[in-house]
């Protein structure tokens, strides 16, 4: 039995990138800070974002620098290889499956609550 699962809340650390494709697949890059629970550390940790499909629509119409999210999704490592160098690099990136809008009006989402993909 294998599990990849990852829960996080935090804040949105820019405007949502969109990409639209020709196939009519929608991709969504967002960065999120969270705080992690301790008195030694005001410093966030940072996570690349990628969402896909109505998913990412839901991103790029309610989510904003700033917006107080959840997700929910699974690991990933994106590989290239350095063109100078030639080295094999990879970063991690948490695939979203489960968007959750958490802020409020004050926040500048619009206070649109929970705008899962699943309750559409």
């Amino acid at each position: 039995m294998s599990i990849n699962i990852v829960t996080l809340v935090g804040r949105v650390g820019t405007d949502p990138d969109m990409k639209y494709f020709e196939s009519g697949s929608v991709k969504c890059k967002l960065t999120l800070a969270v705080n992690r629970r301790s008195r030694n550390n005001d410093k966030p940790d940072w996570f690349n974002l990628e969402l896909w499909g109505k998913t990412a629509e839901v991103a790029g119409n309610y989510v904003r620098k700033g917006s107080l999210i959840g997700i929910k999704g699974s690991l990933k490592f994106d590989t290239w290889s350095d063109r100078q160098t030639g080295a094999n690099r990879s970063t991690p990136v948490i695939q979203v499956d489960q968007l959750d809008l958490l802020g409020s009006k004050r926040d500048g989402d619009g206070g649109m609550g929970d705008m899962s993909p699943e309750n559409f």
